[in-house]
């Protein structure tokens, strides 16, 4: 077993013992705060962070934290854990169950092992370098799709993209075969899975898109930027996903016309 094999092992076993907090506070109507951005917060959110944290700090005390509700420590580390505790609160307080549990270990500046959990759904995507991704313990792969024509894409946030860049938003309405609005992590589990081919997301944070990129790539599918760049801490939120270099190949060519 290798080191990123057992720490893949010691994430999923965190996030299954944390997923029981965000399960059970959805079957409620749980409270809802607002941050200093406007975004909403719950107890739920806040609760199942810290339960991560601690576990990571009694598993991986030398390595860094990087999360959405209690921020960082020790980011000048080579593996920093990524932590977004429910991705999706906006689906989590209105009853949607497709919110995820997103859990991420960067080394040297690149995702090496992934974990999407969607806690009511009772499904776990995880993704490891060099080993590849699975769902539920099910080997999977990107889909062979190799033109955006043929393509089945969900557009990300889609009214945020309407709002601030409508001239690209006509365009990616008018994109591939099948279209679809949507939001948070799920989309991109379907990249990795080979259900839909690809994905264009607006205005993320790297604890949104860091844990994901691991999967997708893991399953063979490709994340990045806008520009083609890889993602890292200091990328600008703007990613895309794709089944095969074809497809990214074109959305890349639309996102940037």
């Amino acid at each position: 077993m290798t080191n990123l094999t057992a720490q893949l092992e010691a994430a999923v076993s965190i996030t299954r013992d944390a997923a029981r907090i965000s399960f059970d506070a959805f079957a409620t109507l749980p409270e809802v705060d607002l941050k200093a951005d406007e975004s909403p917060v719950t107890r739920a959110d806040r609760e199942t962070e810290l339960f991560i944290r601690q576990a990571l700090e009694r598993a991986f005390p030398d390595d860094g934290i990087y999360g959405e509700e209690y921020g960082t420590v020790r980011l000048d580390q080579d593996r920093i854990w990524v932590v977004d505790p429910i991705d999706g609160t906006k689906s989590f307080i209105t009853g949607v169950p497709l919110f995820g549990m997103l859990l991420g270990l960067v080394k040297a500046g690149r995702p090496r092992l992934g974990i999407i959990r969607l806690p009511a759904l009772d499904t776990l995507y995880t993704g490891q370098t060099g080993v590849g991704a699975h769902k539920n313990g099910r080997a999977i792969s990107t889909s062979r799709c190799h033109s955006l024509d043929q393509a089945t894409l969900f557009i990300n946030e889609p009214e945020k993209i309407h709002a601030r860049q409508p001239d690209l938003f006509g365009r990616l309405c008018h994109a591939g075969r099948l279209r679809r609005m949507s939001y948070d992590c799920h989309p991109h589990a379907l990249v990795a899975e080979g259900r839909i081919d690809a994905v264009v997301d607006y205005d993320l944070k790297p604890y949104d898109f860091l844990p994901v990129a691991a999967v997708v790539e893991a399953a063979g599918g490709l994340m990045t930027d806008w520009q083609g760049k890889p993602l890292d801490f200091a990328s600008d939120g703007c990613v895309v996903s794709a089944a095969t270099p074809e497809v990214h190949a074109d959305l890349l060519a639309l996102l940037n016309r």
